[in-house]
């Protein structure tokens, strides 16, 4: 085994080209190979972010004996069965957030990569950044006394018609699944695994939720708001409350540049959280680490994680009515 990480890209897409970036920040990494259904877009990503190897067809990624590791990139209703051929490989995996449609899809993708022992993760690239590392700290010191709330919102205004990624059941569309998935696994990470959950959405014209708005309580007793929208521009912000005092991981939280701390009685303080490159380069440098250990899992992602994850928000999707196909 070599110092060096050899990734493949599965994908070519906005957040691939982000993730492939994020490579060229990485130590020991070297972004090998890409993989497209089409040749020619292939050809364009390997020209633009210099990756020599330009491959069509995804099983051809699966194949490579130049890959280590694999980031997938595709659209979400695309990542189970993605995960589960490069796996099959022998290919560890990142695949990006969420992890599949539901949990059924997730519960496949996680048998095979313990049962073939190869490393597989989830890409909630907010996990591995400084701020969160930070939150966690500022959290175990007692110093906000009992935490009992939390709040987090992520929203934008998207744009497209029915076809497109966002607005599409059939590639997994909606704010939940795209954006919804933040403030439900950092809220989780931080307050506990959930409990409960209460949830009521506006569906649109295709059926896909475009805004949900979801209550949690948590293992801890903590009580948590969350909301995501694909039709407001929300502040961005996640704050977590105690007896005494908050803390708020600064917009954006998903990759948040400060966390503000305000205790009773002082003025704010706010603590600077920096972060590698584009903020990608921290999931990145935890997926190297597990795998050049001979892991099959991240400890601050483990698979139950991400199934316990992808079951809230079956649960949520349940209860505001949207549906996939194949659910």
């Amino acid at each position: 085994m070599t110092n060096t990480v050899r990734w493949g890209i599965l994908g070519t897409g906005r957040i691939a080209r982000d993730f492939a970036t994020a490579l060229h920040d990485t130590p020991g990494a070297t972004l090998a190979a890409v993989a497209s259904r089409e040749r020619t877009t292939a050809e364009a990503f390997g020209d633009e972010l210099g990756v020599s190897l330009r491959l069509a067809g995804y099983d051809s990624l699966a194949a490579c004996a130049d890959v280590d590791l694999v980031y997938i990139g595709t659209p979400h209703a695309m990542h189970a069965e993605n995960a589960l051929a490069m796996l099959a490989g022998g290919k560890g995996v990142l695949c990006e957030k969420p992890f599949a449609l539901n949990r059924a899809q997730a519960e496949q993708v996680v048998a095979l990569a313990r049962s073939r022992r190869v490393f597989l993760m989830e890409a909630m690239w907010t996990r591995f950044m400084p701020a969160l590392a930070e939150a966690k700290r500022i959290l175990a010191s007692g110093v906000l006394g009992e935490v009992s709330q939390a709040s987090a919102d992520f929203g934008f205004a998207a744009t497209g018609g029915p076809e497109a990624r966002l607005f599409n059941p059939a590639l997994g569309g909606g704010a939940l699944l795209d954006v919804g998935i933040y403030p439900l696994s950092i809220t989780t990470y931080l307050l506990g695994a959930v409990e409960s959950v209460r949830a009521q959405a506006e569906l649109g014209p295709t059926g896909v939720d475009l805004q949900t708005v979801f209550t949690l309580r948590h293992a801890s007793g903590a009580l948590s708001t969350c909301a995501c929208s694909l039709k407001a521009r929300t502040p961005g912000l996640l704050t977590v409350s105690g007896r005494d005092g908050q803390l708020r991981l600064d917009a954006p939280f998903h990759r948040a540049p400060t966390v503000t701390l305000t205790l009773a009685g002082e003025s704010p303080r706010a603590i600077p959280t920096p972060y590698l490159g584009n903020g990608y380069v921290h999931e990145a440098i935890e997926a190297q680490r597990c795998w050049t250990e001979g892991m099959i899992e991240s400890p601050a992602m483990t698979h139950e994680q991400t199934l316990h994850l992808m079951g809230v928000l079956d649960e949520i999707r349940h209860q505001v009515g949207v549906r996939y196909p194949g659910d």
